[in-house]
């Protein structure tokens, strides 16, 4: 196979020198043929009109003095007709073309004696010379790294694949919409950190030439930054934007992905579940056009009533575990029952988020899953009346947590305390446990209103298309082709 491609590559490199030899440039700069450029569906509507159109080769016939290509843009394909009597010595140009060139052409919107809308053609310029030959749509890419490694083959191939990125932006930009509907502020935080804040995450290390200094990729869309803004005077934010963790690859991790975060001043996690539930409705009505889903075996309608279950209960019942009194030693039984993995020096917030992790996946949702114990919460705000748990939400969707949202804590003496037990797990070898952060606590002490934060991935959007997170990332990242590693120097 890659010997036969080669051949078809250099039959295509003979072609190119032909067309330079004619004078003929084969990487124009612009369309040098005159009128005014439309797409190929406006140009299916304007029969008897003369058009100026262009788009990829997608398909060659010949008729001996007539020949017929399908000439395909975003819009979609329209069929060319050349004839020689019309086109003299310029016809036998089209033997230096292939499927794949780019071509843009111009005549008269006519329709067939087969009913086909057709450009009559009278003028071609080639823009665009291709070397490499398409695989066909029937024996194309079908290895799924081969596919994510020359993902525009693949896009070029899939036209439901193609309408997939469409819909991933119409998910971003209404969620941006009904944000900024609500008064929110739109805002930009730190990519590059001195300290990773916000969330339990295995950073990525890089370095800054110029300040000389180790840097962290942020963990989280600017969640401490977000709330150092609250205690400089703003009142609602939010950022859509990528942020980076150094972590495992499965059909819902990536290590560097898109999340939104929004805070919320003078406001608690029951004021933030309302406007979630309504964000998350517009966001699916809009992007996908329903509010109900089949993922993954769940059936899930997200315009049904989006109960609340509570954490402890919950395990309690489907585990006999009460995570309230329950032992370390008693939580890693439960966990090897189960045959999940977990570190023997992990500490009981670990654990309990381990084994919470194999209980969810029951659950179909939506609903808010309440009541955190506050070992795996460092950042909520602690439950007056039961101090031990916090004041937070996980929205459960087909077995997966879609979204995190807390009241967030505001209490500079409480916050520094839970860094220094963050750090002491980091210590200890827990490279997710959250860093000290003293600046923010510097920040805290100035005061910071009550404030309800929110934050959703792009998870949600894969899980809504049904499809893995890999599959909803236009390029994924991979190994090397050679398979080498990348020494960096």
């Amino acid at each position: 196979m890659a010997k036969k491609l080669e051949v078809l590559r250099e039959v295509r490199l003979e072609k190119l020198q032909k067309l330079r030899d004619l004078e003929i440039n084969p990487y124009p700069s612009k369309i040098n043929i005159k009128g005014k450029l439309v797409s190929t569906v406006d140009a299916k509507r304007m029969l008897e009109k003369e058009v100026l159109a262009a788009g990829r080769i997608w398909s060659v016939r010949e008729h001996g003095a007539v020949t017929f290509m399908d000439l395909k843009d975003v819009s979609g394909v329209i069929q060319i007709l050349f004839q020689k009597k019309a086109l003299e010595d310029k016809y036998n140009l089209l033997d230096l073309l292939d499927t794949g060139d780019f071509l843009a052409v111009s005549g008269k919107v006519i329709k067939t004696q087969a009913g086909e809308i057709t450009i009559d053609a009278t003028e071609f310029q080639i823009l665009t010379k291709s070397i490499r030959p398409l695989p066909s749509s029937w024996f194309g890419l079908k290895d799924e790294e081969e596919r994510y490694r020359q993902r525009y083959v693949d896009l070029l191939l899939n036209n439901d694949l193609r309408e997939l990125f469409k819909k991933k932006s119409v998910f971003w930009q209404s969620m941006r919409e009904f944000l900024i509907e609500k008064g929110f502020l739109e805002v930009e935080t730190p990519v590059l950190e001195n300290t990773a804040g916000g969330a339990d995450a295995n950073p990525f290390i890089t370095h800054h030439n110029a300040l000389d200094i180790d840097l962290y990729l942020r963990i989280s869309t600017g969640e401490l930054w977000q709330k150092r803004l609250m205690v400089g005077g703003f009142d609602k934010t939010f950022e859509i934007g990528r942020q980076f963790r150094n972590e495992g690859i499965d059909r819902e991790h990536l290590q560097d992905y898109t999340q939104m975060e929004f805070y919320w001043a003078y406001a608690n996690y029951e004021d933030t579940m309302k406007l979630v539930e309504e964000m998350y409705k517009y966001v699916a009505e809009k992007t996908f056009g329903t509010l109900k889903f089949e993922i993954g075996g769940h059936k899930v309608d997200l315009g049904s009533e989006w109960k609340k279950i509570n954490y402890r209960e919950t395990l309690l019942k489907e585990t006999d575990i009460d995570i309230s009194k329950a032992t370390g030693e008693e939580l890693k039984n439960e966990l090897k029952k189960r045959k999940i993995e977990y570190e023997e020096n992990g500490e009981k917030g670990r654990l309990i988020d381990s084994l919470w992790k194999s209980v969810r996946k029951n659950i179909a949702g939506p609903v808010f899953l309440v009541g955190h114990p506050v070992e795996v919460s460092p950042l909520a705000k602690r439950m007056e009346k039961s101090p031990e748990f916090v004041e937070r939400y996980q929205i459960i969707i087909a077995g997966s947590e879609l979204g995190n949202g807390y009241s967030e804590l505001n209490d500079p003496i409480d916050q520094a305390k839970r860094f220094g037990e963050q750090e002491r797990m980091r210590k200890k070898g827990d490279l997710e446990a959250q860093m000290e952060d003293s600046d923010f606590v510097r920040a805290l002490e100035y005061g910071m209103p009550p404030v309800s934060g929110f934050g959703v991935s792009e998870r949600l959007f894969s899980y809504l298309a049904g499809k893995s997170i890999r599959e909803t990332v236009l390029f994924p990242l991979l190994r090397p082709e050679d398979g080498k590693k990348v020494i960096m120097k």
